[in-house]
């Protein structure tokens, strides 16, 4: 039997996760829920890394609000310059921009593919 993959993009975590559930009881052969961004790089991911932030020794405002490991320089300036890495978003709940940033991917028998995207559709994707 050939497999499909559908590529769902979702709001919040939950939804993925919701939709994962109900996704189990067709035939499923692999998933995965990821968050992406625009920003490359794992970034910050222990406070023991920051460095010194008073004395200047810390990679930036990028690399500590998007999480974004910036090789360039000029790319980390442009990073801090958005709405998410300074804290003055003026729009979506929680003063957070808001958008379809979680990416669930399923791969299901050809069979179940209709019937997993209108899952994915009832729990808010894209």
């Amino acid at each position: 039997m050939a497999d499909r993959a559908v590529l769902a993009y979702f709001n919040t975590p939950d939804q993925a996760k919701r939709a994962l559930e109900e996704l189990k009881s067709l035939r499923l052969n692999e998933h995965g829920i990821d968050r992406f961004d625009g920003y490359q790089g794992a970034g910050m991911e222990h406070l023991d890394q920051l460095g010194n932030t008073i004395a200047g020794t810390f990679r930036g405002l990028g690399f500590i609000t998007l999480g974004g490991d910036f090789d360039n320089p000029d790319a980390g300036v442009l990073a801090a310059a958005s709405v998410s890495a300074s804290g003055m978003s003026s729009g979506g709940p929680d003063n957070r921009v808001t958008g379809r940033d979680i990416l669930l991917t399923a791969i299901v028998d050809e069979e179940d593919y209709d019937q997993a995207v209108e899952i994915c559709r009832q729990a808010g994707a894209l």
